[in-house]
C-alpha cells in the first residue's frame, strides 16, 4: 500500500517516470540490433587447411585424422567435432561447451595446430583457424555481371576492389568470391621443345623460382640526396617472364621462350556461378554476432551505390536474396498481431467496463509496461526479433489483469459512494496480494525456459524474459500510474447511481455496455444450465468428455513435427548432386537442364532469379562458412527466388518439383533446404546433419 500512498501524494513523480519511459524508448530501438531470431552465441572454432592436389583420402588420412588426434588431446571443453574432407581441402569444427572461454579455445587451437605442423606432409602451409557461431549467417548476394568482362576480371575485381570495400561494414564477414576464375600466371610447356633442348619441367621451376624475385637493395647516398635502389630480381610484365635464361650450355643460353609460353591465364576452374544463364561472380556477406541484419545490409547498399559509379564500363551489380527483406517482413507481422491483439484487448475491456476512462487507463498501461520491457531486454544486450517480439506479443494480453482487476475494484468502491480517494486506497488494498500472487504465479510459468540447452536455450529466453519483464512492469504500473490516472479520470459520480435515477445521463457507452451485460448474463445462465445437467447427468458426462480426451491425444500421432515452423520466404534452396566424379562443365549443362524444368513448373511471372551455384568454392573460407553440403565438382546448389505476389506457394512449387525432377533424371539426387537463416540454426540444432 505505501506505494499507492506515495503515487498519490506524488502523482507527477510517476506521470514523469511515465514520460521518461516513453522518451527513452526511440533512443533504445535505434541502438538495439534488428534480426529474425535472437543471438545464438554457440561458439565454434573452424581449421581449414589447404594442400592443393591432395585428393580426398590422402587429406583424411594425412591432414584431417592428425589434427583431429592433436586438437583433442590439446584443446580442453570440446563438446563434440566434425570433419570434411574434399579435394586440396580439410574443414574441421570444433564445436565447445557452452561455458567454455572462447578466448582460451581459439589460443590453444591456434597452437596446437602450429604443434600439428612437422607431422603433415612436406610443404603443408598453417591453415586459417576461423571463430564463428550460428548467428553468422548469409544476409545478402552481390552479383557481378557483364557482357564485355571475362570471368577471370570479374573474379579479380570482386577480390581486389569491392570486397575490400565491403569489409568495412561493421559486422559484416565476407568470404572469397563464388564462381568466376581464379587468376594465375601460367607456364604452357612446350614438351617436344623441352626434350630438345636436353631440358626437363625441373629446370623451368627453378629457372622461374631463381629470378622471379624480389630483392632487399636499400638506398644509395650520393651528394646531398638519397636514393632509393631497385634490382630487376622481378620483371615488370607478364611478357618479360619470357625472357628468363632457364640454362645455359656449351656457352649458348636457352630462354624460357623457346621451351615454353607464360601467360595471364588462371587455374582449372573448379567453381561456376549463374544468375538466371550468364555466368558471373557472387560475393556473399554474412552477418556476425549481435549485429543488426538490417544494418549490416542497409549499409552494404550504401556502399555499392557510393562506389557505383567507379565501377568499369559494362560491369553489373546485382543484390540477390535479400535477408532484410525476409527479416523485416516477419517483424512487421508480429507487430501488426501485437497491435491487433491490443485493440481487441481494449475493445473486450470496453465491453466489460463500460466506460471509456477505464478503457483509456488500461490502454496506457499496457504500453507502458511493453517499453519498459524493450529496455530491459537492450540492456541485457537482447535483440529485436521475433522471438522477443513474440514473447511482447503473447504479452499483451495478460498485461490487462493486473490494472483491469484495480481499476474494476475501483469502480466498484466508487459504486458504494466512497469519495475517489479512499475508493482507489480500498480498491488498491483488497486486490494487493491476489494480483501479486497472480503476476508471480505467471512469471514462474517461464522460469522453465532457462534451463533449456543448446539453441533452444539462445531462442525461448529472450522470450521468457520479455514476458517476465513485461509483467513486472505490469504490476509496478498497476500500483503507481494506474491510480494516479484514476486520480485525475475517475470520480463516484461516474459509477454511483441511485434507482431513480439509473438510466439517466448514460454515454453510449454505457448502454451499450449495459445491453452487453444482459445478452452476457443470458450467456452465463445458459453455461449454468449445462453445467447443472452434466452434475446431474455423470454417467453420459463422464464417457463423452473421456471419448473427447482420447481423440485429442490422438491427434499428436496426425499432427507433424518439426523445428521450426514452416516458413514461406518465397525462396526455394535445391542442391544437385549428380554421380561422382563428374567433371563441372558436365555438371553445369546438367543444371541447364534442371533448370529448364524449373522454369516449366514455375511461371515467369512468378520467378524472379535463378542462381546456380556449381562445385566447390576457391577457398576453405567459403567452405567453412558454407551449410550446402557440396563435397565436389557433381554437386551444384540452385537457388530459386520468388516473387512476392505470386499464383501458387513455395510449398506448392517444391512439391511438384519433388515429383518431376526424380523422374527426368533418375541418376541425380535432390534436396530441398530450408532458408539459409533458418538452415544454419538447424545445423546447430542438429550437431551431425548430412544430406
Amino acid at each position: 500500500m505505501w506505494i499507492v500512498r506515495l503515487a498519490l501524494a506524488r502523482p507527477y513523480t510517476f506521470i514523469v517516470l511515465a514520460l521518461a519511459i516513453i522518451l527513452l524508448t526511440p533512443v533504445v530501438l535505434l541502438r538495439t540490433p534488428t534480426d529474425i531470431f535472437p543471438e545464438i552465441n554457440i561458439p565454434v572454432v573452424s581449421i581449414a587447411w589447404t594442400y592443393g592436389g591432395l585428393s580426398p583420402l590422402e587429406m583424411e588420412q594425412r591432414v584431417t585424422s592428425t589434427i583431429e588426434r592433436g586438437a583433442t588431446t590439446m584443446v580442453n571443453d570440446i563438446e563434440h567435432l566434425e570433419s570434411q574432407s574434399l579435394p586440396g581441402m580439410s574443414i574441421i569444427k570444433l564445436y565447445f561447451q557452452p561455458r567454455a572461454n572462447i578466448s582460451t579455445a581459439l589460443a590453444q587451437t591456434a597452437a596446437a595446430t602450429e604443434t600439428m605442423m612437422r607431422w603433415l606432409p612436406p610443404g603443408a602451409t598453417p591453415p586459417l583457424v576461423i571463430i564463428y557461431s550460428a548467428s553468422t549467417v548469409p544476409v545478402i548476394q552481390i552479383g557481378l555481371t557483364s557482357d564485355s568482362m571475362s570471368e577471370q576480371q570479374l573474379f579479380d575485381f570482386g577480390t581486389t576492389f569491392l570486397r575490400p570495400q565491403l569489409t568495412t561494414v561493421p559486422g559484416a564477414a565476407i568470404p572469397w568470391p563464388y564462381g568466376g576464375k581464379q587468376r594465375f600466371i601460367s607456364v604452357d610447356i612446350d614438351s617436344a621443345a623441352l626434350q630438345a633442348k636436353g631440358l626437363s619441367p625441373v629446370d623451368i621451376v627453378n629457372a622461374m623460382n631463381s629470378q622471379n624475385l624480389i630483392l632487399p637493395t636499400g638506398t644509395a647516398k650520393l651528394g646531398q640526396l638519397e636514393y632509393n635502389v631497385e634490382m630487376n630480381g622481378s620483371p615488370r610484365t607478364v611478357a618479360e617472364l619470357n625472357d628468363l635464361p632457364v640454362k645455359t650450355t656449351n656457352g649458348s643460353t636457352i630462354y624460357m621462350k623457346e621451351v615454353a609460353h607464360v601467360r595471364d591465364g588462371f587455374a582449372p576452374q573448379t567453381n561456376i556461378v549463374r544468375a538466371n544463364g550468364q555466368r558471373g561472380v557472387i560475393l556473399s556477406i554474412l552477418k556476425t554476432g549481435g549485429t543488426s541484419t538490417l544494418e549490416v545490409v542497409s549499409r552494404v547498399k550504401e556502399i555499392l551505390k557510393y562506389y557505383s559509379s567507379a565501377l568499369p564500363e559494362g560491369l553489373h551489380l546485382t543484390t540477390f536474396f535479400d535477408q532484410s527483406l525476409f527479416v523485416r517482413a516477419a517483424i512487421q507481422g508480429v507487430i501488426r498481431e501485437a497491435l491487433i491483439a491490443a485493440c481487441l484487448t481494449a475493445v473486450m475491456i470496453l465491453l466489460f467496463l463500460g466506460n471509456w476512462k477505464s478503457t483509456l487507463i488500461i490502454a496506457i498501461s499496457i504500453p507502458l509496461s511493453i517499453l519498459v520491457s524493450v529496455i530491459a531486454l537492450s540492456a541485457l544486450g537482447e535483440t529485436i526479433n521475433i522471438m522477443t517480439l513474440g514473447g511482447l506479443a503473447l504479452a499483451v494480453g495478460i498485461l490487462v489483469d493486473d490494472a483491469t482487476v484495480e481499476i474494476e475494484n475501483i469502480n466498484r468502491n466508487l459504486a458504494m459512494g466512497k469519495e475517489t480517494m479512499q475508493a482507489i486506497l480500498d480498491g488498491a488494498q483488497q486486490i494487493a496480494v491476489p494480483a501479486f500472487v497472480s503476476t508471480i504465479c505467471i512469471c514462474i510459468v517461464f522460469i522453465p525456459m532457462f534451463f533449456l540447452s543448446g539453441v533452444a536455450k539462445f531462442l525461448f529466453v529472450p522470450l521468457a524474459e520479455a514476458v517476465i519483464f513485461a509483467m513486472l512492469a505490469s504490476y509496478f504500473w498497476s500500483r503507481t500510474i494506474v491510480p494516479t490516472l484514476a486520480m485525475y479520470l475517475l470520480s463516484s459520480e461516474d459509477e454511483y447511481h441511485t434507482e431513480e435515477h439509473i438510466g439517466e445521463n448514460m454515454g453510449f457507452f454505457r448502454r451499450y455496455q449495459q445491453g452487453f451485460e444482459r445478452r452476457f448474463e443470458a450467456f452465463r445462465e445458459g453455461y449454468r444450465r449445462a453445467l447443472m445437467t452434466a452434475l446431474h447427468h455423470p454417467w453420459l458426462f463422464i464417457p463423452c468428455f473421456l471419448g473427447f480426451c482420447v481423440l485429442s491425444g490422438g491427434l499428436v500421432f496426425v499432427v507433424g513435427r518439426d523445428y521450426f515452423p514452416t516458413v514461406d520466404a518465397g525462396q526455394i534452396r535445391l542442391h544437385m548432386r549428380a554421380r561422382s566424379g563428374l567433371r563441372i562443365e558436365e555438371t553445369a549443362r546438367l543444371a541447364d537442364q534442371v533448370e529448364s524444368t524449373i522454369q516449366e513448373v514455375i511461371p515467369k511471372r512468378d520467378l524472379v532469379t535463378v542462381l546456380d551455384n556449381i562445385g566447390l568454392p576457391y577457398s576453405s573460407i567459403n567452405m567453412t562458412y558454407s551449410n550446402a553440403g557440396t563435397i565436389g565438382t557433381s554437386d551444384a546448389e540452385i537457388l530459386v527466388q520468388l516473387k512476392k505476389e505470386r499464383g501458387n506457394s513455395t510449398a506448392t512449387y517444391i512439391k511438384e518439383l519433388r515429383e518431376m525432377l526424380p523422374r527426368r533424371f533418375p541418376a541425380t539426387q535432390f534436396f530441398f533446404q530450408p532458408p539459409d537463416i533458418v538452415s544454419q540454426i538447424l545445423n546447430f540444432a542438429c550437431p551431425h546433419p548430412s544430406i
